[in-house]
């Protein structure tokens, strides 16, 4: 699964999955391009990064915020190659479905959903014009059987995996292949600090493997994806849940 001299695009690299990616992508031999609004855990990780002797490209922006992003994008990637897409970004406001509000039920979709969109749109004519490219996205177990009180979560997710499904029918004749996976229970920041530990419990409880995965774990499967070893894997779902969901 060698990376050398492929250029990867990820959302979300502060923390987490997307750091993970990062991690991963740049010990395969990958450059990176690496984006998020948390300019001290970006800074810190793309320091980590540049140590490891990968050239990475720095981008402080709120994704949410399309206007910037256009520009930042024109700034700093208008003359890259990218080779690979991760859309790992999101976030998530609980609420049942009578509790949910439309601004918050929208902001799920904008994040999950929109800015996806926006970055293939970006990055797939010049991936079709050279017969390759790889984008992998970024869902959720919950896609596939929804979750208590996480109804926008749940809805953008399941968005994703038919976002994904409708754009790789679009790039297959074209040589790029467009994948999505589906964590479940990830050891990530947000889950550590802000989920109490009754519900990550009943996720254990409800996972063959007994446990929540590490960030590493997600990111290895999507560096699988984003190799030439996946060359023939496009359209695909892949659930890395240890069993939870399935």
């Amino acid at each position: 699964m060698n990376l050398k001299a492929r250029t990867a695009f990820i959302t979300g690299a502060g923390q987490g999955i997307g750091r993970a990616c990062a991690e991963v992508f740049a010990s395969r031999g990958a450059d990176l391009v690496l984006l998020d609004k948390n300019p001290a855990t970006l800074s810190e990780v793309c320091k980590k990064m540049g140590k490891k002797g990968r050239k990475v490209v720095s981008i402080l922006v709120d994704l949410t915020d399309t206007t910037a992003l256009r520009r930042e994008l024109e700034a700093y990637c208008s003359n890259l190659t990218i080779d690979i897409l991760v859309n790992n970004a999101g976030f998530d406001r609980p609420g049942t479905t009578v509790k949910i509000d439309r601004a918050g039920f929208e902001a799920e979709l904008g994040i999950h959903l929109t800015v996806p969109l926006f970055l293939m749109q970006f990055v797939l004519p010049s991936m079709r014009s050279r017969k390759w490219g790889r984008i992998i996205n970024v869902s959720s177990i919950y896609g596939l059987i929804g979750g208590k009180g996480e109804v926008a979560y749940s809805a953008a997710k399941a968005g994703v995996i038919g976002l994904t499904k409708s754009v790789a029918r679009e790039a297959a004749a074209d040589g790029v292949t467009v994948n999505v996976v589906l964590p479940g229970l990830t050891r990530t920041p947000t889950i550590e600090n802000f989920m109490a530990q009754k519900f990550k419990d009943a996720i254990i409880r409800e996972t063959p493997l007994g446990r929540m995965a590490e960030p590493e774990e997600v990111a290895r499967v999507i560096a699988f994806l984003a190799s030439d070893d996946a060359s023939y894997v496009t359209a695909t779902a892949i659930p890395v849940s240890g069993g939870w969901g399935i």
